[in-house]
């Protein structure tokens, strides 16, 4: 009896075939950097054509899991799942959809105060608060440099969720910064160049409060200044000329 896909039709030889491959990078049997061998020798593994086999390797491709070389030393490689392809990925969807930069900036007020109320509850903040503070001096000693300050930026927002402690919500998280990200090296190439760099000063004083909030397990007083900073830097970003993600996703 064949196989059926989640539409109720039949599943195709390849997708069993990139089904198979997929479930062995994902749980660990295939590790990072992994050479499969070259498609002569798959085709003989799988016992399939080499069209059949070409097109599993095209999907697995265009999710990122493999990468096909040619020549002696190449053949097919293992890659593990990135997280930030995902974080791509899903922007590009929300590109496709014509979603507003206020929507995709209020997703992200609402998860960074979630984090930052756990971080601060934690007995071990100290060391997550250092890891900070050490990110914010990366952001320092980048201040002039628009699109290097907004990947910076982009860490220390990651890096706070992630001591959330919440791995799905870290995954969404990057999702929101690949957008995100973009919008704050927009502003930062903005003509006014004294202004743009008066707000990356006041932005990482206003990191700095929190970090001391944290370090002091002032959960309540934390959120309720990351919820003003993040209100703050919104009215900053949505006044720029970017007005959805697809304005956007060109930048750079």
């Amino acid at each position: 009896m064949s196989k059926h896909n989640g539409r109720g039709g039949p599943v195709e030889v390849p997708q069993k075939i990139a089904a198979r491959l997929r479930a062995m990078i994902v749980s660990g049997e295939l590790s990072d950097g992994e050479r499969l061998g070259h498609e002569p020798d798959l085709v003989e593994q799988f016992g399939v054509s080499r069209p059949t086999l070409r097109e599993a390797l095209r999907i697995l491709e265009a999710e990122g899991l493999i990468s096909v070389a040619r020549g002696l030393r190449g053949g097919v490689f293992v890659h593990l799942p990135d997280q930030r392809a995902t974080a791509r990925s899903a922007a590009l969807v929300l590109q496709a959809r014509n979603v507003p930069l206020a929507d995709v900036f209020e997703a992200r007020s609402l998860i960074e105060p979630l984090a930052v109320k756990a971080l601060a509850a934690k007995r071990n903040r100290r060391r997550g608060v250092d890891e900070l503070r050490a990110l914010i001096d990366a952001e320092e000693a980048v201040l002039g440099d628009p699109a290097a300050f907004a990947a910076a930026n982009t860490a220390f927002h990651e890096r706070l969720v992630a001591l959330g402690g919440n791995q799905t919500v870290s995954v969404l998280a990057e999702m929101i910064n690949e957008v995100v990200t973009r919008a704050v090296s927009a502003v930062g190439d903005s003509a006014d160049t004294a202004a743009s760099l008066a707000v990356r000063r006041r932005g990482l004083r206003s990191q700095r409060r929190l970090l001391e909030l944290i370090e002091v397990g002032a959960g309540t007083e934390a959120v309720e200044h990351w919820q003003a900073h993040m209100a703050v830097v919104g009215r900053v970003l949505l006044g720029q000329e970017a007005a959805t993600v697809v304005d956007l996703m060109d930048h750079y």
